[in-house]
């Protein structure tokens, strides 16, 4: 088996062939990647569910919208909190409950007390489920094109408005990427 390059922090965002209904469009966030396999969270899922209604203790800490996200098809019955953490990012102090994926991204122990990290979130999401790949099932579907591998951002996390996500990330790359952010949702509408 080949070394598998690391692509922790980075986002999946899917191209308009993609044909799996649980990604179209999909932007998902890799919070592991290594010869294993890969595990991330769809960030631009929103669901009608409010935080509150499952983890009232966190529901203050999230950001607008304050519901849960549905971070992939795997386990919808178990949660994930991702936060940033503003500031050096490269530092080695980090909050309690709270673990590093990449720079200022990591992941929240949701089963800590919420007043232990309230201080020191920047921003918090909570997912139901999660995206998940085999070894080798993630560098099979790269291979075929279905996914935009970039870089991400933050604010990304967070986003007030997951529904144009998938343009924004597409539309701020510096290649050809750019122009896919206009692909229409039907083009047999064109």
């Amino acid at each position: 088996m080949t070394e598998v390059s690391s692509l922790t922090g980075r986002l999946l965002v899917a191209t308009p062939a993609l044909a799996d209904p649980n990604f179209d469009r999909a932007v998902v966030l890799l919070l592991d990647h290594d010869e294993e396999g890969s595990l991330g969270v769809v960030l631009n899922r929103p669901t009608p569910v409010g935080v509150g209604d499952i983890l009232e203790g966190w529901a203050a800490l999230t950001g607008e919208p304050g519901v849960v996200f549905q971070g992939g098809p795997v386990s919808l019955d178990s949660a994930l909190g991702v936060a940033v953490i503003p500031g050096d990012s490269s530092g080695d102090r980090v909050p309690l409950g709270w673990r590093r994926v990449h720079g200022a991204i990591g992941l929240v122990d949701l089963e800590a007390p919420p007043e232990l990290l309230a201080s020191a979130l920047g921003s918090l999401r909570i997912f139901a489920g999660y995206a998940g790949w085999g070894p080798g099932q993630l560098e099979d579907e790269l291979a075929e094109g279905a996914w935009y591998v970039v870089e991400s951002e933050p604010g990304d996390v967070s986003s007030p408005a997951p529904e144009r996500l998938w343009r924004e990330v597409l539309r701020r790359q510096r290649s050809e990427l750019a122009m896919v952010a206009t692909y229409p949702d039907d083009p047999s509408l064109n």
